[in-house]
């Protein structure tokens, strides 16, 4: 579950920086029309960071199963050692007023090899988890090197608009021109 919420923050910080990011891009352009590209390229966007949550949501509802399945197993093996650990202890309980009682360092035995196998386990989890942690911190490398690819093409996008804005822009006052020119040519 800590995974999970730390995920959603991570995902939620980086919306709000790509939010101030678009904001900062919008102020930089020179001319109304560079808006326009920054709207053509919302939906875009706003889609690619819908599937981006959707695939985290899918990878924490598949974790959270996951943990709740492993703490169940982890829960009915425990309980099994312990029933089985209650089992030794009665065996070797008295039956009876009549017997003498046996000091309980021989049912303390069986303990250390018990607490060495919970030791081993323990460093195990450690490891798969960690291992875990690592492959997570993979996919949002990957996923916030794929968000600076998209910003990138999406300024390259913005500046190829512009451009081709600018051109048209000089079509338009050449075009004017030369209707004009013939305007004039007709009138005579």
């Amino acid at each position: 579950e800590r995974k999970v919420e730390l995920l959603m923050d991570e995902i939620g910080f980086l919306k709000k920086l790509h939010e101030e990011e678009l904001r900062d891009l919008e102020v930089s352009a020179p001319s109304p029309a560079g808006l326009a590209e920054v709207e053509v390229c919302k939906p875009e966007l706003t889609a690619a960071l819908r599937e981006i949550r959707t695939q985290y949501e899918s990878i924490a509802v598949k974790n959270l199963q996951e943990a709740e399945e492993w703490y169940k197993s982890k829960i009915q093996s425990l309980t099994c050692e312990v029933d089985g650990l209650k089992g030794v202890v009665r065996a070797g309980e008295p039956r009876g007023g009549c017997r003498e009682q046996t000091p309980p360092r021989p049912y303390a035995a069986p303990l250390p090899p018990q607490n060495e196998a919970l030791q081993r386990q323990m460093r195990e989890m450690e490891d798969e988890f960690g291992e875990e942690i690592g492959s997570y911190q993979d996919v949002v490398g990957r996923l916030e090197q794929e968000i600076q690819q998209m910003k990138e093409e999406m300024a390259r996008h913005l500046r190829e608009y512009q451009d081709l804005l600018n051109v048209k822009m000089a079509l338009d006052i050449e075009i004017a021109t030369y209707r004009k020119l013939l305007e004039g040519e007709e009138s005579r």
